[in-house]
C-alpha cells in the first residue's frame, strides 16, 4: 500500500513522474531517428536536437523536483504533530524543527497564545516572553496556601505550546477536591516543585518545555512582581489593572499614560539573549495598554528589540477595548507604541481586512467595543510596511485572530528573507516552504467553504475588499439595527404604561393605582405582559391608547369584561382576584 501513496493527489508526485516520462520519450525519439535515418536533412537535424534538448531538460527537472518533493513528503510523514501520522521514516522530525527559525513572541493573554498555537507547527525555537503580575487581583486559595507568584499568563502559554493543548489544560488547571491537597491547583504545585528543584524561578519555567513535552519555551519578562498603573487625563492614578476600563468609563477620562511599578524592573535571565538571537520578533496581538506596552517598558526590552536584526512584526487588534482604546484606529495603535518606546520597534504590521457582519459588531458595541478601522494612508506615514490578511475568525460567537493565517504570514516573511539571502537550498528554507504550501492550501480550502456558506445564506463571516467603504458601510447598517432596537423598546414601554393606565382608569381601587405609581419596580412584569401582547396580538395597543370615558356603571362593566377577555393571562388573573373581593 505504501507504493500507491506516491500517486495520491496530495503527494503531488504524478506531475514530476509524467515530466520524466515525457523526457524519456523525447530522448528515445531522437535516438530512434538517428538509428533509422541514413541521411538527415536540416529539418530532421533540428528536430532531433530539439528532442534531445527537451528530453534531457525534462529528465533533469523531473528528477530534481521529484527528489525535492520526496524530501518534503518524508518531513511531513515524520511530523509527529499530526494526529494522522503513523509512518516512521529516516528523518527525525525533532532535528528538523530544532533547526527552524528562532521566533520571539512578546505579549500576554489570549492574543499571545493564538500566535504560539500557530507558530509551533513550523519551529521548536519559539520563546514566549510573558508578564508576571497579579494586577492587584485577589489571590486564589491555592496561591495563598503555597505562596506562589501569579502564573496564569505563563500557564496559558505553556498550554498553547503543548502538543496536546486540551490534556495539558486539564492537567494544569486541575484543582484537588479532597484530602490534604483540597483546593490546591496542580499547576501551582508543579511550579512550586520546579522552583525548588532548580532553585531559580526563570530556569524552572524555561525547563518546563522538556518536562511537559511541549514546543519552545516560556520566559517571564521579569522575576519581580509588577503592577500596571494608568494615569488619567485629570491626574487620577489607577494602580489596579482590572479597574482601568471600569474607572475610565465611569469618569469619562481617557488614559494619559501607562506605566509599570516599580519603573526600574529588570528583565529575567535569558530574555535579552533570546531577543538578540531571534530571526523574527512578534509583538501582540493583545490589550495595548495592559499586555503589549507593559512588556516593552521593562528595562532593556525595547532597546534590545530596536537593536535586533530580526524581522519585527506587530499584529494589530481586530476590535477596540472599552475603557482603553475607544475609537482607536490602526494608526492610533502604532502611534501609541512609538510614543512609549520610540521608532524602530516595528518593521511590519499585519492588520485585518475581514468584514464582520453588523450583528456581531452590535454585540461588541453593547460592550463598548468597535472595529479597529484600518486607516491605511495615515498608518503608512510611520514608515511601516503594512500587510493585509484575513485575520478574523468567529469562535463561539466571538471575533478571534486566526492562528494559521498569522503563522503563515510570519513564516512567509522569514522565507522571503532567506530567499533574499540566496538560501533557497537551505534545509530550513525547504522545510518551511513545504509546510507553508500545505498550510496555504488548507486556508484556501477553508475560505472556499466560507464562500459556499455565504452563498447559502448561513455564513457568519464576510470579507472586506474595499477599505474606503468600510466605515461608511458598517455605520449605516449598525445604526439601522440600533434605531430599530430603540424603537422596539420604546413601543413596549409605551404599551406597558397604557395597559396599567387603562386598568387604573376603569378601576378606582388602590391596587392598580399603586401598580401604576410603582411602574419602575414592576418593569420586568410589565415587559412580560407586553411581550405576550406583542406575540399573541390579542390586544390592539392603539385601542388601549385612545382616551375614553365611562358614563355609567353598566358601560363600565362591559368595558372591563372586554378588556378581561383580551388581556394576557398575568393581567387577567389580577382582574379576577379583584372581582372575587367584590
Amino acid at each position: 500500500m505504501g507504493f500507491f501513496k506516491w500517486f495520491k493527489s496530495s503527494a503531488k508526485m504524478k506531475r514530476w513522474i509524467l515530466l520524466n516520462l515525457i523526457g524519456v520519450i523525447l530522448v528515445c525519439y531522437g535516438i530512434a531517428k538517428l538509428i533509422d535515418a541514413k541521411t538527415l536533412n536540416v529539418v530532421e537535424i533540428v528536430t532531433v536536437v530539439i528532442a534531445f534538448v527537451l528530453g534531457f531538460t525534462f529528465l533533469v527537472l523531473g528528477t530534481v523536483f521529484m527528489q525535492k518533493r520526496m524530501l518534503e513528503l518524508l518531513v511531513e510523514e515524520s511530523d509527529t504533530r499530526k494526529e494522522t501520522n503513523n509512518v516512521n521514516t529516516l528523518i527525525f522530525n525533532k532535528k528538523v524543527y530544532n533547526q527552524g527559525p528562532k521566533i520571539v513572541v512578546i505579549g500576554g493573554g489570549s492574543g499571545l497564545n493564538t500566535v504560539l498555537r500557530g507558530l509551533k507547527n513550523y519551529t521548536d525555537n519559539i520563546t514566549a516572553i510573558v508578564t508576571v503580575s497579579d494586577y492587584g487581583e485577589t489571590p486564589t486559595d491555592s496561591r495563598k496556601a503555597l505562596e506562589v507568584l501569579p502564573l496564569n499568563d505563563i500557564k496559558e502559554s505553556l498550554m498553547a505550546l503543548a502538543y496536546n493543548e486540551e490534556q495539558m489544560g486539564d492537567l494544569l488547571n486541575h484543582v484537588f477536591t479532597s484530602g490534604r491537597l483540597k483546593n490546591l491547583s496542580f499547576g501551582d504545585i508543579y511550579f512550586l516543585a520546579m522552583d525548588e528543584v532548580y532553585k531559580n524561578f526563570a530556569k524552572s519555567i524555561e525547563n518546563s518545555g522538556g518536562v511537559l513535552n511541549m514546543t519552545g519555551r516560556v520566559l517571564p519578562v521579569t522575576l519581580e512582581p509588577i503592577n500596571i498603573c494608568a494615569e488619567l487625563e485629570d491626574g487620577y492614578v489607577i494602580e489596579n489593572r482590572d479597574k482601568i476600563p471600569e474607572i475610565v468609563e465611569q469618569t469619562k477620562n481617557k488614559i494619559s499614560r501607562i506605566y509599570i511599578s516599580p519603573t526600574n524592573t529588570r528583565p529575567s535571565p535569558g530574555v535579552i539573549d533570546a531577543i538578540n538571537e531571534a530571526d523574527a520578533i512578534v509583538i501582540g496581538p493583545g490589550s495595548l495598554y495592559t499586555n503589549v506596552i507593559p512588556n516593552l517598558l521593562v528595562k532593556g526590552i525595547a532597546k534590545a528589540v530596536k537593536e535586533s536584526k530580526a524581522i519585527k512584526v506587530y499584529i494589530s487588534n481586530i476590535m477596540t477595548e472599552a475603557g482603553q482604546t475607544d475609537e482607536y484606529t490602526l494608526s492610533d495603535h502604532i502611534k501609541t507604541i512609538r510614543d512609549y518606546v520610540g521608532e524602530g520597534i516595528i518593521d511590519y504590521c499585519i492588520y485585518d481586512t475581514g468584514e464582520i457582519i453588523p450583528e456581531f459588531v452590535q454585540k461588541y458595541n453593547e460592550e463598548g467595543k468597535d472595529i479597529v478601522i484600518p486607516d491605511i494612508q495615515k498608518a503608512k506615514e510611520y514608515g511601516i510596511k503594512l500587510i493585509q490578511r484575513n485575520l478574523s475568525n468567529i469562535e463561539d460567537d466571538k471575533v478571534r485572530h486566526d492562528s494559521d493565517v498569522i503563522a503563515t504570514t510570519i513564516i512567509q516573511l522569514i522565507c522571503d528573507e532567506l530567499q533574499f539571502e540566496d538560501m533557497q537550498n537551505d534545509s530550513q528554507y525547504l522545510m518551511l516552504n513545504s509546510k507553508l504550501k500545505e498550510s496555504k492550501r488548507q486556508i484556501r480550502k477553508r475560505e472556499r467553504k466560507e464562500r459556499k456558506f455565504k452563498k447559502s445564506g448561513r455564513k457568519q463571516f464576510e470579507r472586506k475588499d474595499d477599505d474606503s467603504k468600510f466605515k461608511e458601510k458598517y455605520h449605516k447598517r449598525i445604526q439601522s439595527i440600533k434605531e430599530s432596537d430603540e424603537k422596539t423598546e420604546e413601543r413596549k414601554k409605551k404599551a406597558s404604561k397604557s395597559v396599567f393606565k387603562k386598568l387604573a382608569e376603569m378601576d378606582t381601587s388602590t391596587k392598580y393605582k399603586d401598580m401604576l405609581s410603582k411602574q419602575e419596580t414592576a418593569e420586568i412584569k410589565l415587559f412580560d405582559a407586553v411581550s405576550q401582547l406583542g406575540i399573541t396580538k390579542k390586544i390592539d395597543i392603539d385601542d388601549l391608547d385612545d382616551d375614553f370615558e365611562v358614563e355609567d356603571k353598566d358601560k363600565k362593566n362591559k368595558k372591563v369584561k372586554k378588556i378581561k377577555k383580551k388581556a394576557p393571562k398575568k393581567v387577567k388573573k389580577q382582574v379576577n382576584k379583584k372581582d372575587k373581593k367584590r
